[in-house]
């Protein structure tokens, strides 16, 4: 059962703290909200947070969707006006579309926004007007709002987030409540306000970015049609109101353009069969789904390949071997093609091959997560642990705020008897997902082991100061 995360509240928080702004006079970035909280504080904070959110709720943790949410998101960002570009991704498994972006460049994806979001447009539309939220600072530019508001009540506001998000549901919304019964007085004015001038900077974005910014009406338009009459619109929906006067200003935005912007690709329809899979309770379904999309299209290649990983998971190799067959004869450089039937072989245990396609492919894409990924991966079941550590131990210095691959690497490290390392390893997993006490743990185990090695115990030391200092930040978070 997928957990229930991001209640209304999530998002709102930058709703409840935009101050009202004139709707075509958008407010310089460099007002004074920054002598309220400081860019380096909201980072700390952001980053604090995120460990918190881990903590609560299941993550995607497919590097495919990863690479994808990550470079298309920085694509945005690359063309936007955001100061700060040190962001930090998370995924959450929830069928549910919803995105949001929070204090130091948090970037938070629901798998339901795949979906839901028909085109790479629309998904870009949604992460754009997120984008929008951060480019324009609206927490600090709410703190600026709220004279009396310092940086404990933000820390308690985003606390009171986690809650929320977690599922604690009113419990949450009553910490944000007690911390900013004012603000709330003013919730409707301040989010209409809040979410119009993130479209507007959104459409901007997108322009720039290369996409064709009519895909954010069309999005609002088709989200407004489904669920006009529901009781029980997605969240989305609540955190994000589509009124007819915000499609038509976002439409009138859009049509200043030229129409020459991307509208969709194949790599998004390729990561949408990927989610598609992960909240597909019976595989053989999902199959028949795709089968079923490809005899009406049998040039639909997307439902060609989801296909293909449906009949892998559900055992059926040979027949996801002929399946693939023409999309590599098609593309044979195509990663997410080459990384299906990688899967295949691994299935199939034809091991010697799955590396052999991989190590051709780094080749070509030496700095490819899902494909060093899938290295590792294939190494470890052909027991060259030590090979696969060296390895991780390089992806982790490329993507040291990823916890998936602190705890690859803790795997490698158990299987190669690197007892020291395996500590290591989980304390980093354990800290970026908000279990500090555990991680300082994991560095006491360590250090026990290093024995005479001083400089190893006194770099172990370190870092267990580091990790009670971001503990020190959530407690104070926690606190309220």
């Amino acid at each position: 059962m997928y957990m229930k995360v991001l209640r209304p509240a999530l998002l709102s928080l930058a709703c409840l703290l935009a101050m009202p702004t004139v709707a075509d006079d958008l407010p310089s970035l460099g007002d004074s909200s920054s002598s309220i909280v400081s860019q380096e504080q909201e980072f700390q904070l952001g980053r604090a947070w995120l460990s918190m959110l881990r903590n609560q709720v299941d993550s995607i943790n497919d590097p495919q969707i990863k690479d994808f949410v990550e470079s298309s998101v920085y694509r945005l960002a690359e063309t936007s006006d955001l100061q700060d570009h040190r962001l930090a991704f998370i995924l959450i498994k929830d069928p549910q579309i919803n995105a949001f972006a929070a204090p130091g460049g948090v970037i938070g994806v629901n798998g339901g926004l795949f979906l839901y979001a028909q085109t790479e447009g629309e998904y870009a539309a949604v992460l754009a007007h997120e984008l929008g939220h951060l480019i324009q600072r609206h927490f600090a530019r709410g703190l600026e709002a709220q004279k009396q508001m310092q940086l404990p009540v933000m820390a308690a506001m985003l606390a009171g987030i986690v809650a929320a998000a977690a599922g604690a549901g009113d419990a949450g919304i009553a910490t944000i409540a007690s911390t900013q019964a004012a603000a709330i007085q003013n919730q409707l004015r301040f989010s209409r306000q809040n979410e119009q001038e993130a479209d507007r900077v959104g459409v901007v974005n997108m322009v720039r970015a290369g996409y064709d910014p009519r895909s954010m009406p069309t999005m609002f338009e088709r989200l407004a049609r489904q669920y006009r009459y529901d009781a029980k619109p997605p969240e989305f929906l609540l955190t994000h109101p589509v009124t007819d006067s915000r499609i038509a200003d976002t439409r009138n935005r859009a049509e200043q353009y030229p129409s020459s912007g991307k509208e969709d690709s194949l790599r998004y329809q390729l990561m949408r069969a990927r989610v598609q899979l992960i909240f597909e309770e019976m595989p053989g379904m999902a199959g028949k789904r795709f089968r079923a999309m490809l005899d009406d299209n049998p040039k639909l290649d997307a439902a060609r390949y989801g296909l293909a990983l449906s009949q892998t998971r559900i055992g059926q190799l040979n027949e996801a071997r002929a399946t693939l067959q023409p999309l590599l004869a098609k593309a044979p450089n195509e990663l997410a093609y080459n990384l299906a039937q990688v899967d295949l072989d691994i299935t199939a245990n034809k091991l010697n091959d799955a590396l052999s396609r991989v190590q051709r492919l780094l080749g070509q894409y030496p700095d490819s997560y899902p494909l060093i990924q899938a290295q590792t991966d294939v190494l470890m079941k052909l027991n060259r642990a030590a090979d696969a550590e060296k390895i991780l131990i390089k992806l982790t210095q490329a993507r040291p705020l990823d916890p998936d691959v602190w705890s690859r690497l803790a795997d490698a490290r158990t299987i190669d008897g690197n007892a020291i390392g395996v500590h290591q390893a989980r304390a980093e997993y354990l800290a970026l997902t908000g279990d500090y006490p555990s991680a300082i743990e994991q560095l006491d185990f360590a250090k026990r082991r290093a024995g005479g090695n001083f400089t190893l115990a006194a770099k172990l030391d370190a870092r267990q100061q580091e990790f009670r200092d971001q503990e020190k930040i959530l407690k104070e978070m926690m606190r309220g």
